[in-house]
């Protein structure tokens, strides 16, 4: 963490999206403790937004999962608090017929929602979804055009991930749908 926090800061790197995977699919933890704080301490000021779950928002507060969009929103401001200038709380992991993901930024909330979308293959969801704000971003799309345009083309390899017969038990969603090949 502190070297890439160094890196970044002497690259003065831009535009930057911090997806904060510090729980395995398994609910082992991939960070250490210390490594928590200084994840919110070096990374959060440099990051344009951060991009938790509801298991690593949990996580990263030391609270329980929220299960509502209040609690979801309560949890994403406190995450600001400690020194985010935005962040996504991906609502993936809650129940409903909606995946709901809450924008919170110095404008307020903004909420992203599409229909929730049952596919066997599911794995790299909260990655494909930062890497797209990211290239968003890249793309010179502001914070929330990136946010929903990502969440869009998230929507389509959710969509498309069925399609793909890849190994065996759960596969990746399909990065290349809009493509319209398998």
């Amino acid at each position: 963490v502190c070297a890439v926090a160094e890196g970044l800061r002497r690259w003065e790197a831009r535009r930057i999206v911090l997806d904060p995977v510090m729980l395995a699919s398994s609910g082992t933890r991939l960070l250490r403790e210390g490594a928590v704080d200084a994840l919110a301490q070096l990374l959060f000021p440099l990051a344009d937004i951060v991009t938790p779950n509801l298991p690593e928002l949990a996580a990263l507060l030391g609270e329980d999962l929220a299960n509502n969009e209040s609690a979801m929103a309560h949890q994403g401001e406190k995450l600001m608090r400690l020194g985010a200038r935005a962040v996504l709380v991906k609502g993936g992991h809650a129940a409903g017929p909606e995946s709901v993901d809450l924008l919170i930024d110095e404008t307020g909330i903004s909420r992203h929602a599409t229909p929730r979308i049952s596919a066997r293959n599911t794995h790299g969801t909260g990655c494909t979804l930062s890497s797209a704000i990211a290239a968003g971003l890249a793309k010179g799309k502001s914070l929330h055009e990136a946010v929903r345009s990502a969440k869009l083309y998230l929507n389509g390899a959710l969509l498309a991930a069925d399609r793909l017969k890849i190994g065996s038990g759960t596969g990746p969603v399909h990065h290349f749908h809009w493509a319209g090949r398998t």
